[in-house]
């Protein structure tokens, strides 16, 4: 469990961590304020999310209105999208390994079968709620706010 938590969390941990860290150092706020966000004000804070986003999810292409040649973010989108590529790839590896060392224990009425609805709800209920408790504040603070502004 301890493994896959860890992968599960890696992308959403390097997201937020990068988009909180550009916005809570004040040099770097200002040169994005000034130079990168081409759209100030919620908008402009969805557009380093986004990049950050798209950097950890191995894709690298930026949301219209930043230019995100600077310093700051050509190196924090690197490394972003380095531990986001490789960091995953060492906890599967791990999770992998552990599992490969168990011995196959017998089926019991206590054991919860994978292919049955009660299994495929569970898994469905928990990845929404960690998706939606991972990203919905964020996007409040940033699409949802511009879009009721």
């Amino acid at each position: 469990m301890k493994l896959a938590s860890l992968y599960i969390l890696t992308t959403p941990t390097l997201v937020l961590l990068g988009t909180g860290l550009s916005f809570a150092i004040p040099a770097v706020k200002t040169d994005l304020v000034t130079t990168s966000i081409g759209n100030p004000g919620t908008h402009g804070f969805s557009e380093v999310l986004y990049a950050f986003t798209s950097a950890a999810n191995n894709n690298g292409s930026a949301f219209a209105g930043i230019t995100a040649n600077t310093s700051w973010l050509n190196s924090a989108l690197g490394v972003v999208m380095f531990l986001g590529r490789f960091v995953p790839i060492v906890f599967v590896l791990a999770l992998a390994g552990s599992l490969a060392q168990q011995d196959r224990v017998p089926v019991t009425a206590g054991t919860l079968p994978t292919h049955r609805p009660l299994f495929i709800g569970m898994l469905i209920g928990t990845t929404l709620l960690v998706t939606a408790l991972t990203y919905f504040p964020v996007l409040a603070l940033g699409p949802l706010a511009e879009g009721l502004k």
